[in-house]
């Protein structure tokens, strides 16, 4: 083999050799890097789950809250209605009971009327005789 050959054999190992000793460095630092880049990953995870917690938390507070004011405002309203449905009944009863007393007026005024009409007609006629029931056999 000729002596250049060997040189630049010699040398393109001694460059491998080189970067193969770079390589438990350059291991070292990726390894702490994914390490750094884990924790962090871990960290913000746990941030992200606390923060949907406390979101979560608040919400169901909120709703709560709004749960209370609607009922609260509800039980009002039904109240108020309860009130004006007694006091449209109140007002119903009464103008009934006008109209009933009205109405038994003018069936008086009525009766009266065709009780005096009935004894002028009675007057003026010539009485009825009596009819005989007939039985049929």
């Amino acid at each position: 083999m000729p002596l250049q050959a060997i040189e630049s054999r010699v040398e393109g190992l001694e460059r491998r050799v080189t970067q193969l000793e770079q390589l438990p460095a350059r291991i070292d630092d990726l390894t702490s890097q994914i390490s750094h880049l884990r924790t962090e990953m871990r960290d913000e995870f746990s941030a992200v789950r606390g923060e949907r917690a406390e979101q979560g938390e608040s919400l169901r507070t909120e709703i709560a809250e709004q749960g209370k004011t609607l009922r609260t405002e509800m039980a009002e309203q039904g109240a108020g209605i309860r009130g004006e449905i007694r006091e449209l009944g109140v007002a119903l009863r009464a103008e009934m009971a006008e109209h009933r007393t009205a109405l038994g007026t003018e069936m008086r005024v009525l009766y009266e009327d065709v009780i005096s009409r009935l004894a002028i007609l009675q007057n003026g006629l010539p009485a009825r005789p009596k009819r005989n029931s007939r039985k049929k056999s």
